[in-house]
């Protein structure tokens, strides 16, 4: 099966959003969006939140992309999801990091507080870093087990 990339916003991350999956095509990378559809309506976070985790989960290997204003509703929505490890991001060591040590499989940035420039430069290194799995597998391993199903 194809990795897929759900890619979920509220208004405030809607621009950002749509900006990164032109990147994803740009790196032959698979997407899905989820939503919010549009910038002008005011919508609620956690939906979005759940869709994309809810899409990660049964899609082997998949991963996610989530953009609202600052990225903290987001990431703290989503990680109520056992398997789920959502990571706000806001520079490239991060996300490199969140990938190589901590699996982490959902990116979260925060469409106001991040540069457009900065933005492409974290989703192509969270995309394209594998897991290194060894020593770190035990503690990811232990993170799971502390998680609980929404």
């Amino acid at each position: 099966m194809e990795k897929l990339i759900a890619c979920g916003s509220d208004h405030a991350g809607f621009e950002l959003k749509r900006l990164l999956q032109k990147q994803l095509s740009d790196l032959n990378l698979s997407w899905e969006d989820v939503g919010s559809y549009e910038d002008d309506v005011c919508v609620d976070y956690p939906k979005y939140a759940a869709a994309v985790a809810e899409r990660v989960l049964a899609s082997s290997g998949g991963r996610g992309l989530l953009v609202c204003g600052s990225g903290m509703g987001m990431m703290i929505a989503a990680n109520r999801f056992k398997g789920i490890r959502a990571t706000l991001c806001h520079d490239v060591t991060s996300a490199r990091l969140a990938r190589s040590h901590n699996d982490a499989n959902i990116l979260v940035l925060g469409g106001r507080l991040i540069g457009i420039s900065v933005a492409h430069d974290i989703l192509k290194i969270f995309m394209t870093t594998e897991f290194e799995g060894g020593r770190h597998q035990k503690r990811v391993d232990q993170i799971d087990d502390l998680s609980f199903n929404a």
